[in-house]
Formats: C-alpha cells, structure tokens, sequence
C-alpha cells in the first residue's frame, strides 16, 4: 500500500521545484515507489567546497528536498502542509564528481510529525551520507 495522499509522478513532483533551490542545483527528482522518493543531485563546482570535494550543506539540500517533498506527498494538499522542524546529517564518504543519489525513507508517520531517514550514494553506490529529517504537520488556515 502507497503511503502517499495521491497517485504522484516524478514529472509533477519536479514541477513543484521550479524556481527554487531544487532547481538550481539540478536536483531531479528520479523516481517514486509505493514508499520512496529518489533524487539525483549533479555534483557541480558550485556544491563544493573550496577544498574540491561537495559541500556538506548541499547533502542536506538534498535531503531536506527528498524528505520534505514526501512528507508533503503524504497529506492532503488542501488542509495541511509538512514543513521541516529539525535536520540532522552524518557525512560518510567524499563526492568529487558525478552525481549523488539520495532516497528518502519513512521511519515515523505521526500525525503532528513525520522523520524521515534520507541515505545518499555516489555513482559507485557507496553510502556518502545519512539524514534524519524531522517534519512538523501544519494545518492550512482557511483564507
């Protein structure tokens, strides 16, 4: 069984990232099962550090982008919306080059909260970092 609210496609999840921050950094959203969201991240001298490898930062872009676009696929659009509360980032493994993959997992789906664990991976398939991302449910005010 699905855990999302409706029957979303990775063309109009990306579709919500026009103009943003997803969208300068090239985050694409790649797929989406009954339970995950993949997005790949095009490792670019403008996500690194000057030391030439990717900014920590931009693995939490990453993974804030993954889990909160999930979180929000989980609730109804019309009453409530999931925004992050608290991000947490371990890095493993350097990326220079190539692309990073993360995938977004649920671990906790409350009803005022959801955590979700994002995993990031090099083009090798090496684990470079893990996420844990808190979302808190807000209810839409009515206009």
């Amino acid at each position: 069984m699905s855990l999302w609210f409706s029957d979303y496609n990775s063309k109009e999840v990306q579709s919500w990232c026009e103009n943003t921050m997803v969208s300068a950094l090239d985050i694409q959203i790649d797929a989406i099962t009954e339970d995950t969201i993949v997005g790949i991240m095009p490792v670019t001298n403008n996500i690194k550090q000057p030391y030439g490898i990717v900014h920590g930062g931009a693995n939490c872009v990453l993974a804030e982008t993954l889990g909160s676009l999930a979180a929000n696929m989980t609730l109804n659009p019309k009453t409530h919306h999931a925004v992050g509360l608290n991000i947490s980032t371990s890095h493993i493994k350097a990326v220079r080059n190539g692309n990073i993959k993360g995938i977004a997992t649920n671990t906790h789906l409350g009803k005022t909260t959801q955590i979700w664990e994002i995993k990031t991976f090099n083009d090798a398939n090496d684990l470079t970092s893990t996420s844990s991302l808190t979302m808190v449910i807000i209810e839409k005010l009515s206009k």
